[in-house]
């Protein structure tokens, strides 16, 4: 079980054309809470733009989330114009797997995109695809998630340490 990212932003904006051209990244798997919209489901127009331009530029984008509220899904699904999964599970393998069957890439060139380590990261890497973690947009949570926040933030902080110490070599 990898709990680490093979990169990991401050934000989905942070992650540019650039990046995934040079890591041979095709398409974008992302979550929906706390990466893409806030607990209050607020989705910047940054956050808009950002994916146009990206799909603009040839990214194929999907959005994989683990809430069973269909209709948030489908609300922020529509405003990026994306296919989406909701319910998936994460991190068990089905839903990442229906995923790729849709956008029809190899796992090494599809991205999994999200804030929570025990669901987004593992659950990508389970099936060997490119993992980027991003800071949570809120630090208000679900109960859910919540509980697993300190966990997290205490493996966060030594991957953002060893990431430094592997860009200075």
């Amino acid at each position: 079980m990898n709990l680490y990212p093979k990169a990991y932003f401050s934000s989905v904006l942070d992650i540019t054309i650039q990046f995934l051209i040079k890591n041979k990244i095709k398409a974008l798997v992302l979550d929906v809470d706390n990466t893409l919209i806030d607990k209050d489901r607020n989705l910047s127009e940054e956050t808009i733009k950002w994916a146009k331009e990206l799909r603009g530029q040839g990214t194929k984008m999907y959005i994989l989330s683990n809430t069973n509220d269909k209709t948030k899904v489908e609300e922020v699904a529509k405003k990026l114009a994306l296919p989406f999964e909701y319910f998936a599970l994460k991190p068990l393998k089905k839903g990442f797997k229906r995923v790729q069957k849709a956008i029809q890439e190899k796992p090494e060139q599809i991205a999994v995109v999200g804030d929570q380590i025990f669901t987004d990261i593992i659950g990508g890497n389970r099936l060997h695809m490119f993992t980027i973690l991003v800071d949570p947009i809120s630090s208000k949570d679900y109960w859910y998630t919540a509980w697993k926040r300190p966990i997290e933030n205490k493996i966060k902080r030594k991957i953002k340490n060893e990431m430094n110490l592997n860009l200075t070599k």
